[in-house]
């Protein structure tokens, strides 16, 4: 196979491998956005049931001084009960929030937050003479956070069989001990986070068990245990999506080790909160979210997709201003191709493949700028005096006047104005996971790279560059690089 197959078929299947982790997140967060509104319905619907069950039950007994109201006063006062107990659970976090080991922790903040909100609200109501009866204010705060309790439990159980049916996030949990089975445990016991624990990887210098029981009431389901170190092989086996790193133990080896197999595998990867994490290119990352599992914080960490509106603006951008730059600029392409020729024999135009986004290959257009005996793929010259180029050569290139048949590949689709520039196929085979980050989105023109000083040395070996242009990338960034551009260009040919 040769080295353009080679790096094709590779980043081909890293691609599908991160579509499909896409997909999974995508299924999670519509996961979490329904279980918050049928869990906040529900909790309105036990807290109308407990209000109506507690007007019913005190009507039926001969209460001194009771003064029965319609049912519609009941179901009122349940609703703007259910209100407050729900804005005051979302305050709390408890629908985006673990349910904790045997959702103990779930059940205490239920129970107080219920009190609190129907000792104030019958107390006010009693206080201001709006319908309400004394009895029913003991009976109600005693029914509704019961009733709200077996709700949520029934919920629970519907989520849990649905969390094992259904297309969930599947986590790996990377750690040893306790710590990785208090994570497991808690990751089965709260399906509202969307994510299905699969399999553990021991952490450990020797492997303890081959399997290892859930925590919990009953059930008690067996994961299997492989011994580590982390693998890209061992983390497609169980076609994760997520990898939870589970111990504060881990070595900076061992943390950069399984990031990278499964930035491989195309896997998010969530890390306990430490000192390990900002050691470990945590400015790398872009949109990076705080997962809270039963007191512990995990940092997730990807790279988005810009916005669909900012990618059909651009490509808006991209598409007006390449073509009318190529009907103005015609005559001096016509004038830089009559000098090329009259310096040295050969094309004006210089055709070679380069790497595009996920991997595609392209033709990139240049103007020729090296004699035609130079090798077509080949270490890019560093140095204006390098034997390769052309007298003319040197004067496009110093002045970036080489790369305006580029914008024919801008108008093609295969590039855009700015991105990171495209480099050439046996280049990108090197490539690390790190490195190959630059491939998410499509090449450009211009970049941070071609405005610094490091330009002059190879474009992987200053990542950082393309990776800051990723997190920060929108229509006023990519203004403001062309800008620097033009004047970069204007400073350069002085």
């Amino acid at each position: 196979m040769s080295a353009p197959d080679f790096v094709a078929s590779n980043l081909f299947t890293e691609k599908v491998a991160h579509l499909r982790k896409e997909r999974s997140l995508v299924s999670r967060k519509l996961f979490q956005n329904a279980m918050i509104l049928a869990e906040a319905s529900a909790d309105c619907l036990a807290c109308m049931a407990g209000m109506i069950a507690a007007s019913a039950l005190c009507g039926s007994v001969s209460f001194a001084g009771f003064l029965q109201h319609p049912s519609q006063k009941a179901i009122a006062f349940g609703a703007a009960a259910g209100v407050i107990v729900v804005f005051l659970l979302r305050r709390d976090g408890i629908y985006k929030k673990d349910s904790g080991l045997l959702q103990i922790r779930d059940t205490e903040r239920t129970l107080l937050i219920a009190f609190q909100a129907l000792f104030l609200l019958l107390s006010v109501s009693w206080i201001l003479g709006l319908g309400i009866s004394w009895p029913e204010i003991p009976v109600a705060i005693v029914l509704v956070p019961i009733l709200l309790v077996v709700e949520k439990q029934i919920l629970f159980s519907l989520a849990a069989k649905l969390q094992r049916t259904a297309r969930m996030e599947r986590v790996i949990v990377y750690g040893a001990g306790e710590t990785a089975r208090r994570v497991l445990s808690t990751l089965l016991q709260s399906p509202r986070l969307g994510l299905l624990p699969v399999a553990i990887i021991d952490a450990g210098p020797e492997q303890t068990a081959d399997s290892m029981l859930e925590m919990g009431y009953r059930g008690r389901g067996s994961f299997p245990v492989q011994l580590g170190p982390v693998t890209a092989a061992k983390l497609q086996s169980f076609r994760g999506n997520l990898l939870v790193l589970a111990s504060s133990d881990l070595s900076p080896q061992q943390i950069a080790q399984a990031t990278e197999a499964a930035e491989q595998s195309g896997m998010s990867v969530a890390t306990l909160r430490g000192p390990a994490v900002q050691e470990h290119r945590a400015a790398d990352f872009i949109d990076a979210q705080l997962i809270e599992i039963d007191g512990l914080s995990f940092t997730t960490s990807k790279i988005p997709a810009g916005s669909r509106l900012y990618e059909l603006v651009k490509r808006a951008v991209d598409v007006a201003a390449s073509a009318l730059l190529l009907v103005l600029l015609a005559p001096v392409f016509i004038l830089i191709a009559i000098i090329i020729r009259l310096d040295s024999p050969g094309p004006a135009l210089f055709i070679q493949q380069r790497v595009g986004r996920n991997g595609a290959l392209f033709n990139i257009f240049k103007f020729r700028s090296m004699f035609t005996t130079a090798p077509k793929y080949a270490a890019s010259p560093t140095s204006s005096h390098d034997p390769r180029i052309t007298r003319v050569g040197r004067l496009l290139r110093r002045t970036s006047l080489d790369e305006l048949p580029q914008l024919i590949n801008v108008l093609l689709g295969a590039m855009s104005l700015v991105g990171p520039r495209p480099e050439m196929p046996f280049i990108v085979e090197t490539y690390d996971a790190r490195q190959r980050r630059r491939l998410q989105i499509v090449p450009g023109i211009t970049c941070l790279w071609q405005l610094s000083a490091d330009r002059s040395f190879p474009i992987h070996h200053n990542i950082q560059y393309d990776l800051y242009y990723i997190r920060n990338r929108g229509f006023f960034v990519d203004v403001a690089i062309l800008i620097h551009t033009l004047f970069f260009a204007m400073r350069a040919g002085v």
